[in-house]
């Protein structure tokens, strides 16, 4: 169900949310984009020749120097991040941060494990309308989120909520392998579609990454929004998932708080 666009006194980039999710709070929140850049019937298709990369199957657990190079990865953007002078950030309203006590990173190391994502997928949809394996979709969520230093798990919570737990029943279909709703702004742009479900997760890993850190991707982009992102937000970069309300979704006002109430059931899985 969508909500009508507001247009508040800062930009809002990510893309349009439809899903319906079984929680308490019925997400109000839609995504909006800037409006410069909102484009009705826009379609972007990425495919695997235009970011020059190729489908993997599910890879082997990485080594332990793979390991030091993500946690010095994540360590440098969190410093960097540290020393940024927040004045020159763009001034935003005060956004409530209602429903769930304490704020979780959005770059950082999983803590749920993969299994527990898949079981509690299952637990909540035995029959997700994905086309790929959950267990495989989850690998996806696990490799790209390592190496650019986000949160694979909360990410995957997250793609549950914008895709209501993989049952869509909206203006995003399965098969646009588009699993946090880039591109979509309302109930007739469909967003952007991508050739693989690796590549569907890769685009959702730098979008988070976009708001997150000035820190350019390891992988080539195939966000569609990642420069709009970085070109408006600039040195500035948000830390929390709450950070998201109001800004991925609109109105969003407890957004974020709903992916960690996933996130929550996902580690009690």
């Amino acid at each position: 169900m969508f909500t009508s666009k507001k247009i508040l006194p800062i930009l809002f980039l990510a893309a349009g949310s439809f899903s319906i999710i079984p929680t308490s709070s019925c997400f109000a929140s839609k995504f909006a984009a800037p409006q410069h850049d909102s484009k009705a019937n826009t379609v972007v298709t990425i495919n695997a020749d235009q970011a020059h990369v190729q489908q993997t199957h599910i890879q082997q657990p990485q080594q332990a120097s793979d390991q030091q190079t993500v946690s010095g990865r994540i360590q440098k953007i969190l410093d960097d991040y540290n020393k940024k002078d927040t004045a020159t950030a763009p001034v935003n309203p005060i956004l409530p941060n209602n429903g769930l006590a304490g704020s979780y990173s959005i770059l950082g190391s999983a803590v749920a494990t993969p299994e527990q994502c898949v079981r509690y997928l299952l637990r909540e949809n035995p029959k997700p309308e994905i086309t790929v394996s959950p267990q495989e979709l989850v690998s996806y969520y696990y490799q790209e989120g390592s190496k650019e230093g986000v949160r694979p798990d909360i990410a995957f919570a997250q793609a549950i909520v914008e895709t209501g737990f993989f049952r869509y029943g909206g203006t995003v279909t399965p098969d646009q392998n588009n699993y946090c709703g880039l591109g979509t702004t309302n109930t007739v742009v469909k967003g952007a579609y991508f050739a693989t479900p690796e590549l569907g997760v890769r685009a959702h890993i730098q979008h988070l990454l976009a708001y997150a850190s000035d820190m350019p991707p390891q992988a080539p982009i195939v966000d569609p929004r990642y420069s709009l992102v970085r070109s408006i937000y600039q040195q500035h970069t948000l830390t929390s998932w709450q950070d998201l309300n109001g800004r991925w979704a609109v109105p969003g006002d407890t957004y974020g708080q709903n992916i960690l109430r996933i996130y929550n059931a996902i580690l009690n899985s």
